[in-house]
């Protein structure tokens, strides 16, 4: 083929959307098609800056509906897929289990087998590659006190809807691969923070409420520890499993930043003292431990030798100075909401 064209899926979303704004500055003689069905979590203010180039197409909707994915393969003979399209937010999947079994199992399905099918027709399998965007909350949880991290051979113990739909999708795409030698590749990360995320997970959230004076929730005793990986740092690493991952095989990506919830927390805080000269203690007075929810994970590490190893792959962004750009631009974009006119 004279041209690589890649199907995002999720493109509209916070790492998707990184990840388009990457490969259009990388590759911009690739073709992008980014299929989003907008839900809450969506936002085509994510693409600005890529979304009026040639090479970049929208299509909004649901990666379950067979009849447009298989229009969208026909159209744009997608050479590589990358989906990232799921709901994901934990608490989400306590209260409403099921869209997360239709989007993340079923739908990831839909896509799977439509590529499966239009790459066999087309004899495309020697080069096409199909890459799935897990977590590393499919593992389950490891002990506060332990340094053990998981490694790709570790089990998976998903612990709660959210964890065990992906965790699903995961076994999926490896069926694929062994029952049609489909060109299969799947990475799971740890948790990435960055800009255009929404403001419903950990990081956008403690920001957005400090700037407007709101409590600063944290779970449970706030010990909770969690790997913290910048998102560009996520997106180079996905590039490389995408172009030199061998098939197959799955990929860890971690940024070797493990803090407890509340150091967290409280770092945002100094760093929102020193970007608008206030005393961090306006900022701390706001933290509120709130109930644990249900089945919480304690702790999130992962072993990123074989990406190392094999791809040549390490975290470059420094994390200090990664959070620094993320409190900056959420800084901005909320500035702008709260002084519009």
């Amino acid at each position: 083929m004279n041209k690589k064209t890649i199907l995002v899926t999720g493109g509209a979303g916070f790492i998707g959307s990184n990840f388009i704004h990457y490969v259009m500055k990388k590759y911009p003689e690739y073709e992008i098609v980014n299929l989003d069905k907008l839900t809450y979590a969506g936002n085509l203010e994510n693409l600005k800056g890529v979304d009026d180039k040639q090479n970049y197409h929208f299509v909004k909707g649901d990666i379950g509906n067979r009849e447009l994915v298989e229009y969208i393969f026909e159209k744009f003979s997608p050479i590589y897929v990358v989906n990232f399209a799921a709901e994901s937010h934990v608490d989400r999947s306590i209260e409403g289990p099921e869209i997360f079994i239709k989007t993340n199992v079923y739908g990831t399905h839909v896509i799977l087998d439509v590529a499966k099918e239009y790459w066999q027709k087309n004899d495309m399998f020697n080069s096409a590659r199909f890459l799935q965007i897990s977590t590393d909350e499919v593992y389950g949880s490891l002990p506060l006190e332990s340094e053990e991290k998981f490694t790709e051979e570790s089990p998976l113990k998903p612990n709660s809807p959210y964890s065990a739909s992906k965790a699903s999708a995961d076994l999926l795409v490896r069926a694929y691969y062994v029952t049609y030698g489909m060109p299969v590749l799947i990475t799971r990360s740890s948790n990435n923070f960055g800009p255009r995320q929404y403001p419903e997970k950990l990081t956008p959230l403690i920001i957005t409420n400090a700037l407007q004076g709101k409590p600063l929730p944290v779970y449970g005793d706030g010990l909770n520890v969690r790997d913290w990986l910048y998102v560009e740092d996520n997106c180079s690493a996905i590039d490389i499993v995408l172009h030199k991952g061998k098939i197959g095989e799955v990929y860890n990506i971690g940024g070797g930043n493990e803090w407890k919830n509340i150091d967290l927390v409280n770092l945002i805080c100094e760093i929102l003292g020193e970007l608008t000269e206030k005393p961090v203690e306006e900022y701390k007075k706001l933290i509120t431990f709130v109930k644990d929810r249900p089945g919480h994970d304690r702790r999130y590490a992962l072993s990123i030798e074989k990406i190392k190893r094999e791809l040549g792959w390490n975290p470059t962004e420094d994390f200090r100075d990664g959070m620094n750009k993320t409190v900056k631009w959420f800084f901005a974009k909320t500035k702008s909401y709260l002084y519009r006119e």
